[in-house]
């Protein structure tokens, strides 16, 4: 029996996975300010030691004309989902999301289809009046399921379910 076998590769992972959802776009204090509202999510703080974080990258080595551009991640406060991080590119969005978020406004299958449509229709107004646009609705007589998709303001599509 050989004590280490270099030819089995590891397929388990090494703990917990921490991640970020990272999104391209044109304006990350626009987006920051949507998706704050959106989600019920908090501008993320720089890391302890640093008072911003322009101060941290600046720590990091990233180059002066690549900084000051305001808040660019956001962070749920109770620290169980992950943070998002709203990356500037120059590139315009061309093509339909491959991934996207659904968020739940409804209350479930325990709740009337009517006043799940309800809550999803109200939610999905005041996402358009923080700058999102309706673009579908969802629904199918005899179907259980009721949900709208929106494009948030950059472009990126989204549902409210």
């Amino acid at each position: 029996m050989r004590a280490h076998d270099e030819s089995r590769e590891r397929t388990e992972p090494l703990g917990k996975a921490r991640f970020q959802i990272v999104i391209d776009c044109h304006d990350p204090a626009r987006m920051c300010a949507f998706w704050t509202a959106a989600l019920g999510y908090e501008i993320e703080p720089p890391p302890p030691g640093f008072s911003n974080w322009d101060e941290y990258w600046r720590d990091v080595g990233v180059p002066e004309n690549d900084l000051g551009g305001g808040p660019d991640r956001i962070a749920d406060p109770t620290g169980r989902a992950p943070r998002i991080w709203f990356q500037v590119v120059d590139e315009p969005k061309t093509i339909k999301n491959r991934v996207h978020f659904d968020l739940g406004a409804s209350g479930g299958r325990g709740v009337s289809l009517e006043e799940r449509k309800r809550r999803v229709q109200a939610e999905a107004d005041r996402l358009c009046r923080l700058g999102a646009t309706q673009v579908q609705v969802f629904f199918e007589e005899g179907l259980d399921h009721f949900a709208i998709g929106l494009r948030d303001p950059e472009g990126n599509e989204f549902d409210i379910n």
